[in-house]
């Protein structure tokens, strides 16, 4: 019992250390001038100087606005479409969990970069679990789910590069022009330089949206519906899907929250960490009102004949404006999801080195090298698999469960486990069993929801019309939902 105590009060000074150093760094990150910082000893980047890029330098409105970008994108695309396979009832409801389960993933991420100010990416937790094992393991997820992302991103500009053109080449082509375009502004080597970016992105996004919601609500009928002669609207209150399809459905649910495994470097490059929980509830707060009031009011008007994604439900006319100003934001997407992997392949390759935070001849081969890399992986995805929807629904399935709900709640876990002996506190138990509860929904979710995104994909492969790998057909006629 000594014994045990006497580890407990280690581990309380060990946390609370690492917390003062991040406040150290914090307070003089604070203090630097803005063209730059000397001699700063950061727990990732090392030394940070003025010949170098400022890892350190993302205010708080810039990380909110980067949180919001990194989640609103691709998955409010699909939502209206979803509401309409589980019903507008359970989907509301379900929406409503999954960003609470979400919102406390995100909490737990800040939490856990406070006390353990060297971690970086998930990867970084893979080594505090399970060694270089467990550093490889969850390593080769989070690139994976990153890259994949990218290519949902690829294959969004494409669509929407087919809709503003009215197919005017080879899809593919689009997809290599989105990949040229994403691998430039990727480049840029830090997150406070891209967070500009991501203002005018997110208000393209919601802008795009609001042209799609008003031109449904005014016309007279979705353009998917029969052009000429009545027309019936099947408001789906609760639906009834078959239970693959609602699994893929919630999986696409979980992809328009997963925002965990990007935050861990919003984190990283905060000037001040201890605000990670302000910018937090900023975004979300933001995110989940945008969901509803689109995702809803979208679906009401559109009903069975809503497109996913749902920028192409109010007519060629329409959509054509709505991808031009949606285009912006969905380039930032892509361009967000390629930086991280290629700044977590980058740091691993020159850890430890002053190449890292100098602007060498290395540095900048390096760096070029491991965007290079992951758009090239990206593109591949895109062609591979041009199933907007499915493809969604396998990246949320596949692996936003596994590290947007599954691996936070095992990291409250890992920093309060020794607890459960002595803290018999029912904030604590309620707080525990939630963590039990997000992990076994999230394996669930896991394992149905990629079989029922598979499936669709399949199915899409083979309809008359669908889409081929590495085709050329155009790819913004989205067939309604079914």
């Amino acid at each position: 019992m000594q014994a045990d105590s006497a580890s407990t009060i280690d581990d309380s000074i060990r946390k609370e250390k690492r917390a003062q150093d991040v406040d150290d760094i914090d307070a003089t990150v604070r203090g630097a001038s803005p063209t730059g910082v000397k001699d700063i000893e950061d727990a990732v980047f090392g030394a940070i100087g003025e010949d170098g890029p400022n890892y350190r330098n993302l205010g708080w409105t810039g990380a909110c606005i980067v949180m919001i970008k990194v989640q609103v994108g691709l998955g409010v695309l699909s939502l209206p479409a979803t509401l309409h396979t589980l019903g507008l009832v359970p989907g509301v409801l379900l929406m409503l969990l999954i960003c609470a389960m979400n919102t406390w993933s995100d909490w737990v991420v800040g939490a856990f970069k406070r006390r353990h100010p060297e971690v970086y990416s998930v990867a970084d937790v893979g080594y505090m679990f399970g060694g270089v094992i467990g550093r490889e393991v969850l390593g080769a997820i989070y690139w994976i789910f990153m890259v994949a992302v990218v290519g949902s991103s690829l294959l969004s500009i494409s669509i929407a590069l087919n809709a503003m053109s009215m197919h005017a080449t080879c899809t593919a082509v689009f997809v290599a022009v989105a990949l040229v375009i994403t691998f430039i502004f990727a480049s840029i080597q830090t997150l406070d330089k891209i967070a500009w970016l991501t203002w005018s992105a997110v208000f393209g996004l919601v802008a795009a949206l609001l042209v799609v919601t008003i031109g449904v609500g005014i016309q007279d009928r979705p353009a998917d519906a029969p052009a000429t002669g009545p027309w019936e609207k099947d408001l789906q209150i609760f639906g009834k899907p078959t239970f693959l399809a609602a699994m893929s459905a919630v999986a696409q649910l979980v992809t328009a929250f997963a925002g965990a495994p990007a935050f861990f470097s919003i984190a990283a490059e905060m000037r001040d960490v201890r605000l990670f929980t302000r910018s937090l509830y900023c975004a979300q707060t933001f995110m989940l009102s945008l969901y509803l009031a689109i995702g809803i009011t979208v679906y009401y008007y559109t009903g069975q004949y809503v497109a996913s994604p749902a920028l192409g439900s109010a007519g060629v006319l329409l959509k054509r404006v709505a991808y031009g100003v949606a285009l912006p934001a969905l380039i930032v997407t892509a361009v967000i999801y390629a930086h991280l992997p290629a700044k977590w392949m980058f740091l691993r390759a020159l850890h430890g080195t002053a190449d890292l935070t100098k602007n060498t001849v290395k540095h900048w081969v390096y760096w070029l090298g491991s965007v290079f890399i992951v758009v090239i992986a990206a593109y591949i995805i895109a062609s591979a698999v041009p199933v907007f929807s499915g493809l969604l629904g396998v990246i949320g399935a596949s692996f936003c469960t596994a590290l947007c709900l599954i691996l936070p709640s095992f990291m409250w876990f890992y920093d309060k486990w020794a607890e459960r002996r002595t803290n018999k506190s029912w904030s604590y138990r309620l707080v525990f069993a939630w963590n039990v509860f997000q992990i076994i929904a999230g394996t669930f979710i896991m394992v149905a929801g990629t079989w029922g995104s598979v499936i669709e994909i399949r199915d899409a492969y083979h309809a008359n019309g669908g889409q081929k790998p590495f085709g050329c057909d155009d790819n913004s006629n989205s067939v309604p939902s079914s």
